[in-house]
């Protein structure tokens, strides 16, 4: 068995911390997860959250430790833990001071939106109207992101954005949570023009299970979500996806609030949902919690991928990418 075999890696989540998920964690045998620490946190709020994290790896050693590395996955998987990673929803924990990137870095951040469904100072997020492409302060941002090791992340942003970022930057970049716009229309799911030039660049795509993300929403099938991950893989190349599940697992509904609207508006932005759903929608009953990830594995082989290529879907890749992206140049 080599490295990347057997890993089980989840690309993002936002869950509402507790003894009971991390314990989930480890009854599923998930050996990393991106977790998001920002979606509108400023530098020092971020730094909060960060606090708060140690306090779980104090609490929870057997549990739960930080990853800086990918031998760090590779070592909590030895340990029965599951490793950390953080990573930020919006570029807000930068403020406008470049310099803090590489502060963040050498704090544990290894991943930063460039938008989130908004314009920022970096790049437009999916919910404008208009995308005029990355900002001036987005392209250093970028090669700033490159030179300590932080992966870009377009998961929220506009098309342009994400095709200009993808071309600008000098190491591959992650659409974390996300899925093809050609089996569900959602304005956060990407279109085939993206997804190839991630593809062709070296990128990484995770897909999401949040049931906005999904055809059918909470109704989705296993069956149909496999089938749509094998016709990704015929695009993309085996070599390039993994899961970016964005499990919100025990978030009140109120969250869904701060991650829309933050502070940029009085008023509620009800997104993808309506006044009628605005809270979280329900899951899909094959992916509740982080226990289901071995009917993720079933459904992959269900759908004809071979163990090997399972493997890869499953955290292989995730490793591979990790590996490559984490160290500075």
């Amino acid at each position: 068995m080599n490295r990347y075999d057997s890993l089980t890696i989840d690309g993002l989540q936002y869950a509402n911390w507790s003894e009971k998920i991390f314990r989930e964690m480890n009854e599923g045998g998930v050996d990393a997860v991106h977790v998001t620490i920002a979606y509108h946190e400023n530098f020092r709020e971020t730094v909060l959250n960060m606090e708060q994290w140690n306090r779980w790896f104090e609490q929870f050693p057997d549990l739960i430790c930080l990853a800086r590395t990918a031998t760090d996955i590779t070592e909590a998987k030895a340990a029965g833990k599951t490793a950390i990673i953080f990573g930020f929803q919006n570029p807000s924990p930068i403020e406008d001071d470049i310099g803090l990137v590489e502060i963040l870095y050498s704090l544990g951040a290894r991943f930063m939106q460039l938008s989130y469904n908004n314009q920022s100072l970096l790049a437009t997020g999916c919910y404008e109207q208009n995308d005029p492409g990355i900002t001036r302060m987005g392209k250093q941002v970028i090669q700033e992101m490159n030179r300590v090791g932080m992966v870009v992340d377009m998961s929220h942003s506009a098309e342009r954005s994400t095709l200009e970022a993808i071309d600008i930057s000098a190491r591959p970049i992650a659409i974390t949570h996300a899925n093809p716009q050609f089996w569900h229309k959602a304005l956060r799911n990407k279109s085939d023009t993206v997804l190839k030039a991630l593809a062709e660049s070296g990128g990484m795509l995770g897909f999401s299970m949040y049931p906005h993300h999904l055809a059918g929403a909470g109704d989705c099938t296993l069956a149909s979500f496999c089938e749509m991950i094998a016709r990704t893989a015929d695009l993309m190349g085996i070599d390039q996806i993994g899961f970016g599940s964005d499990l919100c697992q025990d978030q009140p509904d109120s969250v869904v609030e701060w991650m829309r609207v933050g502070r940029w508006t009085k008023e509620i932005d009800y997104g993808e949902g309506s006044a009628d759903n605005a809270g979280f929608p329900p899951q899909p009953s094959w992916f509740v919690d982080n226990r289901d990830f071995g009917q993720l594995r079933v459904g992959l082989s269900e759908a004809g991928f071979s163990k090997g290529d399972v493997d890869k879907v499953m955290g292989g890749n995730w490793f591979r990418f990790f590996s490559d992206s984490f160290a500075p140049r």
